[in-house]
């Protein structure tokens, strides 16, 4: 049997006349809906039951025949099937036009196809459709041309003229004209004439050829016929697709469509009766236009002319409408679906949960179990079917609660927090029933969540099937995502008062109580400070199990014994605060595994918690102590100011200048103020601990508190040269408040503008690398990338240790001095391995990269790495492109919005933050754009009347003259040498230009470089391998240059490696093979000429994408994720790869014991 549902590709095209009829039911002949007092449906209406089917399961419509055992039955009085109900949301009908009309999508979308086809003006295209003008189908010999316009008055002269001499001509207006020019055409001699100018024109004639024939081919190649842009049957959609209900009060409400479907048939059926009726060409033609306009209105509605409305003006929603958009078909029913057996609550901490556990309240549990509840209790012969289990549970009897307990044991539940910002945002835990109402979750997974207990809810989704819960267990469990995707680095850090907890344990107190007195044992030393003999911070000496005595104090002893911290990773005798936290929980993964850590953690949490709460740290308002020495900072700082003052009222320096030295002072000034402040708190000063142990604030806050807030910036951005003196301890005046008000007033306006444009970049994102997966081991590629450490200037950005971790390399890798290898060809480079490599002092590291992997639909293990989430070499099936749009969207909220004002530059900004990372991903032009050297050579710079100007003398002798913008600074001397690419001046660099000059490889590392910059300039660490998987889905087109003999278009984008396949094949048969350069597409372009129509139409612009689709008869392969939701089937990824379909798994008996499962997934 065909499984409707099992299918390779899908294809889309132009369906003919004959296929619209064959796809019927019958045809819609009046434009009654339902009869007002039965409340059925009218014969041969739009709700036919007759063409559509029963409203009820099997029953016709006059009642001659009810129940199944009639099914597929004829009813002869009503003419209605008896079968299920449903069919209305699959039966098609139609209505046959007395007049054709044209398809509004094909002659009005930009570029018009109809016009192409014809080489007509769209504008004349439309006063020939809408009954304006006549168009000449067939001149005979009277001298009109072919597809000549003639207004009213000239058709009427010209048929005088040729009765009167006894010629013939014939002409017609609206769409029959239009349907007999297309049907005239002959596509195999049309493309033969098209090749024939292209070689001939050049300019815009050439353009306009290349355009007609990209249309003609696409007719060609797909078995399309022209003629079927013009409609002469309309198919209607099932009324149960466009549903009219009865509301409360007796009135009916229904789809817009249902109205628009009614004015097609009103007036498709009046101009049949004017057509009967014989009645004159001036009102049959106005009928006709009417028409046209009423089947553009169901099409696209408001595409020509005013919008069709309904009651209160509101455009009725057509056809297009519907998929469009937001809240159209494909993003609100196909990629965004509602799901069962989910519910939603508040979060609230437990905190005595497992790391892989969460609390779930008693009676959402029910609901949610309740089939699995229900087949328990049948089973255990609590209830004797399925009903009497079902009243059991409504009724919540006690048995049902044991029952429950047994049923949640070893099923994982998912937890999700909106936004999902990254694969994180999803994870797996066990359920705990809890009494009350709220959801309890471990407090060390809300960094991965982004929650907090002020009021965030949670949504609890059920995995069905055994594949499913596997799936969750062994992959999504909490305790298995430590690590964060974008870096490696532990996502399940302790954070706030752990942390706090932690580092009041650890900290040592000089002079305390008990201070150096010797141990012969841990238990000795504890009996000791349970006995109140020392102090939980004095320094005292132990002898560890296997070591000399040791000094350290009571508390260090209590963290290393309490936190399970394993033997291997020694013993921690230090202040330990968040930033030790980090490490040793990264080193503890790398080491000994998931479950280790997770027990680790979950060690470190009880022990935080309870320590913060001995500890009992609070702020008291002379905790904030102002330093003394902040009036003498201030008083010389004032003099200063007032000396620089005096010399810009003597002209002896400019404004800027002025500014430019007030601004230093009063930084400086900040500085000493703060340094003053740190050196005199004391160590257990609880401000001072909360930041200094990274649990809550920075010193700059303690700044603002103590010392004072400094130099804010007015609503444009620029630096205000009037500090605030004061800090909040002492109060701010009034002129102080009011400066700061600016400062906070931004940071919310951004703050609400930042989150919208950070989905939306990571929106674009996703689309445009959603299709990128591990397709293979190894695509054998002999290329690579060179990588060195990133540098802005004097300062590191990124390591060369961090960019080269977790790669393989490219080639061996040799230590300079003694030769021995390092690391072998395409081996992974691991932590040793790193460094070795550093140690030898190597600068430059050849590795594999996905910017050079030759995999054709995807990336393959060697080039991508590390996956850096597990730590593991990446497996095959991993959707690395969405975790790398993930990886670069979800810091994007971080990213600031504004525009620094570099002080000096004259109205030159160089944009920076979430702006600058689109600017780049968009491949736009920049603004404040830098001009590059073109060749390598020696520059010379000359002033010519006022303007500057650079001289480039290229090493191959030729000379390029560059004009420098007003206003902005030289990168370059004179006598300078500069290579190919270069910046002669500051700004940012226009991709493109880069491109051309310094080819793929250049623009590669230059966006990696600069998008790297942004997000590091924001303390935003994100792997190389995702910016570069974004940088290489931008290049994988190239642009056709010269076809050749192969059958491509000049000027066509067409994929990089289907190039090569088509010039290959050419080559093969001793041909001429095309040139092609490559292009820069930023990422919405480039998400939008995917090869998949359905992830194209579901991403932006979606009637343009379909036109198109169906012109060109396009086939979806199906290959990334979109395509693959939207048609209701497995992800081409992980377990849903074609390799993994057929298996049949199989769910063991549960087994004893949760950490055994865990230590299995996590190693």
């Amino acid at each position: 049997m065909l499984d409707v549902s099992n299918f390779e590709r899908m294809r889309i095209a132009l369906a003919s006349p004959e296929q619209i009829r064959a796809w019927s039911s019958g045809e819609v002949k009046k434009p009654e809906t339902i009869n007002y007092r039965t409340l059925k449906p009218e014969r041969d209406g739009l709700f036919c039951e007759r063409i559509f089917g029963p409203t009820r399961d099997w029953e016709c419509h006059c009642g001659k025949y009810k129940r199944v055992r009639y099914k597929g039955v004829v009813c002869d009085r009503c003419g209605v099937e008896v079968t299920r109900s449903k069919v209305r949301r699959e039966r098609l009908g139609h209505i046959e036009l007395a007049a054709p009309v044209s398809h509004i999508w094909y002659f009005k979308g930009i570029p018009s196809r109809m016009g192409l086809l014809l080489d007509m003006s769209p504008r004349s295209l439309e006063r020939v459709l809408y009954f304006v003008s006549y168009i000449v189908i067939d001149p005979g010999d009277t001298g009109l041309t072919k597809k000549q316009l003639l207004s009213e008055a000239e058709y009427r002269e010209w048929r005088e003229r040729c009765e009167r001499e006894g010629k013939r001509f014939k002409a017609g207006m609206g769409a029959e004209a239009i349907k007999e020019l297309l049907m005239e055409i002959d596509l195999d001699k049309l493309a033969e004439e098209l090749r024939q100018e292209l070689k001939e024109s050049t300019g815009q004639r050439r353009i306009r050829a290349i355009r007609r024939l990209e249309v003609v081919e696409a007719f060609r190649q797909s078995g399309n016929r022209p003629e079927w842009m013009i409609l002469d049957v309309i198919p209607v959609i099932p009324p149960e697709l466009r549903p009219m209900v009865q509301l409360d009060g007796g009135r009916f409400a229904t789809s817009d469509l249902n109205d628009l479907y009614r004015r097609v048939i009103n007036r498709n059926n009046r101009l049949k009766r004017l057509l009967d009726l014989g009645a004159p060409d001036i009102i049959v033609r106005n009928e006709k236009r009417m028409l046209q306009e009423a089947v553009d209105a169901l099409i696209d509605n408001g595409r020509r002319g005013r919008p069709v409305t309904g009651p209160g003006n509101r455009p009725l929603k057509s056809l297009s409408d519907m998929l469009k958009g937001k809240q159209g078909r494909f993003r609100q029913n196909l990629l965004g679906k509602r799901v069962d057996y989910s519910g939603r609550s508040v979060i609230v901490v437990g905190p005595e949960l497992k790391m892989h556990q969460c609390g779930l309240p008693k009676e959402m549990a029910l609901e949610l179990f309740k089939p699995f509840v229900m087949k328990r209790l049948v089973d255990k012969g609590f209830a004797h079917n399925i009903k009497s289990a079902k009243r059991m549970v409504e009724r919540v009897r006690n048995e049902v609660w044991d029952v429950l307990e047994e049923v949640i044991k070893e099923h994982p539940v998912l937890l999700n927090r909106a936004p999902t910002l990254h694969r994180l945002g999803i994870q797996a835990f066990e359920p705990v029933l809890v009494e009350g109402r709220a959801i309890q979750i471990h407090p060390l997974v809300c960094t991965a969540y982004n929650a907090d207990f002020d009021g965030d809810q949670m949504a609890v989704h059920v995995p069905l099937s055994a594949e499913a819960q596997a799936e969750a267990r062994l992959l999504m469990l909490a305790s298995n995502n430590i690590l964060n995707p974008k870096d490696g680095r532990p996502v399940v850090t302790p954070t706030q008062d752990i942390v706090l907890g932690v580092y009041w344990l650890t900290v040592a107190r000089p002079g305390a109580k008990g201070e150096g007195r010797a141990f012969a044992s841990y238990e000795e030393a504890y009996v000791a400070y349970l006995n109140k003999v020392i102090d939980l911070h004095a320094l005292i000496k132990v002898r560890l199990e296997d070591s000399q005595l040791l000094e350290t104090t009571i508390g260090r002893l209590i963290f290393n014994k309490e936190v399970p911290i394993p033997k291997e990773l020694g013993f921690y005798n230090c202040e330990v605060g968040k930033k030790q936290l980090g490490e040793i929980v990264a080193r503890c993964y790398r080491e000994l595994g998931t479950a280790a850590t997770a027990q680790m953690l979950d060690g470190v949490k009880r022990l935080g918690f309870h320590y913060s709460t001995l500890a009992g740290i609070t702020i008291g308002l002379e905790d904030i102590a102002v330093p003394e020495e902040k009036e003498d900072i201030l008083r010389e700082t004032e003099e200063e100011v007032e000396k620089v003052d005096l010399q810009y009222r003597r002209g002896l320096i400019s404004e800027e200048e002025r500014y430019q030295k007030v601004i230093k002072l009063w930084n400086e000034a900040t500085e000493r103020v703060t340094a003053a402040l740190v050196e005199k708190m004391d160590k257990f000063n609880p401000v001072f601990m909360m930041a200094n142990s990274g649990a809550r604030g920075n010193i700059q806050q303690i700044r603002q508190l103590a010392g004072m807030r400094g130099l804010m910036a007015d609503p444009s951005g620029r630096i205000i040269d009037m500090p605030i003196k004061a800090n909040f301890r002492e109060g701010l005046t009034v002129l102080e408040y009011f400066i700061s008000t600016h400062g906070a007033r931004k940071g919310l306006a951004d703050t609400a503008l930042r989150t919208a444009d950070s989905g939306y970049l990571t929106r674009r994102l996703v689309d445009v690398a959603q299709d990128v997966i591990v397709r293979e081991e190894d695509c054998g590629t002999e290329e690579g990338v060179e990588i060195e450490e990133l540098r802005e200037g004097s300062e590191v950005i990124e390591k060369l240790g961090e960019r080269i971790l977790g790669r393989y390399a490219a080639r061996d890798i040799v230590h300079p001095t003694t030769g021995e290898i390092l690391v072998r060809r395409n081996e992974e480079i691991d932590e040793e391995a790193v460094d070795a490599i550093l140690a030898a002092g190597i600068k430059k590291v050849p590795v594999r990269s996905v910017l050079t992997c030759q995999t054709r639909y995807g990336v393959c293990c060697k080039c991508y790495g590390r996956n850096l989430a597990t730590g593991q070499p990446v497996e095959i099936g991993e959707a690395v492109g969405i975790i790398a749009a993930q990886s670069i969207g979800e810091p994007g909220t971080q990213l600031t919005m504004r525009t620094f004002h570099t002080g000096g530059v004259a109205g030159e900004d160089i944009t920076q933050g979430l702006p600058r990372v689109e600017e780049l991903f968009e491949a736009r032009k920049p603004k404040g754009q830098a001009v590059i050297a073109e060749a390598a050579g020696v520059v010379h710079i000359h002033e010519i009347k006022g303007r500057r100007e650079i001289e480039l003398t290229g090493d191959n002798g030729e000379r390029y003259t560059y004009q420098v913008p007003f206003g902005s600074r030289l990168r370059v001397e004179e006598g300078q040498r500069v290579e190919p690419g270069d910046e002669l001046t500051e700004g940012s660099v226009n991709p493109h230009d880069l491109l051309r000059v310094k080819g793929v490889r250049g623009v590669q590392l230059y966006l990696l470089r600069e998008v790297q910059r942004v997000y590091r300039m924001q303390g935003v660490e994100i792997n190389d391998k995702h910016i570069e998987i974004m940088i290489r889905q931008m290049l994988r087109k190239v642009k056709v240059e010269d076809p050749g003999d192969t059958s491509l278009l000049p000027g066509g984008l067409i994929d990089a490696f289907e190039f090569m396949e088509a010039t290959e094949k050419v080559k093969a048969a001793g041909g001429k093979p095309a040139t092609a350069r490559p292009v820069l597409l930023g990422i919405t372009k480039a998400s939008l000429t995917t090869d998949s129509f359905l992830s194209a139409a579901s991403f932006q612009e979606t009637t343009r994408v379909l036109t198109e689709a169906a012109v060109k008869g396009k086939v979806d392969p199906l290959m990334g994720l979109k395509e693959n939701v939207i048609i209701g089937k497995l992800i081409p990824a992980g377990t849903g790869m074609a390799r993994y379909r057929q298996i049949k798994v199989v769910c063991p008996e549960p087994e004893e014991g949760m950490v055994g499962v865990d230590s299995a997934a996590g190693k």
